[in-house]
């Protein structure tokens, strides 16, 4: 099991590869949250999420083939390992499933990767990865079952922590990269609460069975958040680490979307507002006195569907 010691090793070897991303710190009272919340904008990382952090170090960390690299992905984890693979000059091969977004899969070809629409969730798209990468050779850049991958996305919680006071961090949950690499990062000093939208449980159900199990996917965040299983390492990590994992509705989620707006002109894809939608609709109540932050971590969406 990974812990802090990995995570700062991964951070200073992406450190050239990724952007500091910045910090707006609210009073209590902003955004209907009654305690002081801080927000990190890990939206304007390259790619448009924080999932340039793994990518970056999981290429950096490996011996990468003349085949390039392959990677499956509901849309973020691709457009990030497409994005670090042509900053370091390798061919990129990624497979999203269906249900991914037109704007994802525009930046990925933009990124000069080759796209395979696969099935109608992660999983199958996963496969489909894992069958290319046996024929061509090519490294797997996982989106989250592995600990290079989430050391590195690990990094935002020690940067955060450096920017910001706070007791608790809210973060959003899909297949468990972000939040394993955060809980490795800081262990017992910060709080970690967990968030999954209500179609997307992976994380909340596997606490309540005591293990990682398959989870039915819907819901707006399905192309974020839609891994079926949490990772085996990662939900190790979170069980020792992750104080408490709630779930809010996909209403909650348009209302933190539309609140960032308004209040701060900041565009966020359903995943990247599904930690500000727990503090806003009370699934997640601070005490009186906790500092509460979250992270802001995609925006690979149409501004039309927020605005």
């Amino acid at each position: 099991m990974i812990g802090r010691s990995e995570v700062e090793a991964a951070w200073q070897k992406i450190r050239p590869h990724v952007r500091c991303t910045p910090v707006i710190e609210l009073p209590a009272g902003t955004l209907g949250v009654a305690a002081p919340v801080a927000l990190k904008l890990e939206a304007m990382q390259p790619g448009g999420s924080f999932k340039a952090r793994g990518a970056f170090h999981k290429l950096l960390a490996s011996k990468v083939p003349t085949a390039g690299i392959v990677a499956a992905s509901g849309g973020n984890h691709g457009v990030a390992a497409a994005y670090a693979a042509r900053a370091l000059g390798h061919k990129a091969e990624i497979f999203v499933p269906t249900t991914s977004s037109p704007t994802k899969v525009a930046r990925l070809r933009s990124y000069g990767a080759v796209v395979n629409q696969v099935g109608a969730v992660y999983a199958e798209a996963r496969a489909a990865s894992e069958k290319r990468a046996a024929e061509t050779g090519a490294l797997i850049v996982p989106a989250y079952e592995d600990e290079v991958v989430f050391a590195g996305a690990g990094s935002v919680a020690l940067e955060f922590a450096e920017q910001a006071r706070f007791d608790t961090l809210v973060v959003a949950v899909g297949g468990g990269g972000l939040i394993a690499g955060c809980a490795a990062a800081v262990g017992d000093r910060i709080k970690i609460v967990a968030v999954e939208t209500e179609g997307t449980p992976t994380l909340y159900e596997a606490r309540r069975a005591g293990k990682p199990v398959d989870v039915a996917i819907s819901g707006i965040a399905a192309d974020a958040l839609g891994a079926s299983r949490i990772g085996t390492p990662n939900f190790e990590v979170a069980q020792k680490w992750v104080h408490d994992a709630v779930l809010v509705t996909d209403d909650a989620v348009r209302a933190a979307q539309r609140a960032l707006w308004d209040e701060l002109r900041i565009v966020a894809e359903p995943s990247g507002a599904t930690g500000l939608a727990a503090l806003m609709s009370g699934a997640y109540r601070p005490a009186a006195g906790e500092r509460v932050a979250t992270l802001i971590c995609g925006a690979n969406t149409d501004p039309g569907s927020v605005v």
